[in-house]
């Protein structure tokens, strides 16, 4: 009787540790790199329909969503193709729960950044949020939180300073809502 109790105990155990193994190899984000794009912020490079050099939120990777990233050229602000969301159900948590992208890039303590990045809205309720970043921590800022219709590009810009004991700057972009998103030359410039 013991040991029928203990091999059950120990059963659980490997499945409950199977289970949460398992858990922590769910992708959060895909990216195709190409180091020849640079920082690819007007999407002009892409690779199996995807810009190359960015963290994406894609339907693969966010468990509630129903959407589809486009590389559209038929709307643009900068160079030939712009990126468009064409989101039908999504989750409204951000992050890696719903569509969207991030990156991060190289900065040093105390640097300033402008931020900056043109838009078109139908419908969507999206977020911008830049922050400086550790491998162990993060401090961020909201840049845009909006529900606004936007029907013709609109420029948002920000300045950032990176924050004591930040190594990086992060900017991520998630649409909350469904609707159509529009982003094209985004752009982080070091200005001091």
């Amino acid at each position: 009787m013991k040991l029928k109790t203990f091999t059950v105990r120990i059963t659980t155990l490997i499945i409950i540790i199977a289970i949460i193994t398992l858990h922590g190899c769910t992708r959060m984000s895909e990216i195709i790199e190409d180091s020849s794009a640079g920082m690819n912020g007007s999407f002009e490079y892409s690779k199996s329909g995807l810009p190359v050099n960015w963290l994406l939120y894609t339907p693969n990777t966010v468990p509630e969503g129903d959407f589809d990233i486009i590389i559209d050229t038929a709307e643009f602000k900068d160079g030939k193709q712009s990126l468009k969301f064409l989101v039908r159900a999504c989750s409204p948590v951000g992050g890696w729960y719903s569509p969207g992208f991030c990156n991060e890039f190289g900065a040093g303590l105390g640097e300033t950044y402008r931020v900056s990045f043109w838009v078109k809205n139908e419908g969507c309720h999206f977020t911008v949020k830049i922050g400086g970043v550790s491998p162990s921590s993060g401090e961020y800022d909201t840049m845009v939180d909006s529900h606004e219709a936007i029907k013709s590009w609109q420029l948002y810009e920000y300045r950032y300073t990176i924050p004591q004991h930040m190594s990086a700057i992060r900017i991520e972009v998630n649409i909350l809502q469904p609707g159509s998103f529009w982003i094209d030359d985004l752009r982080i410039e070091k200005i001091n």
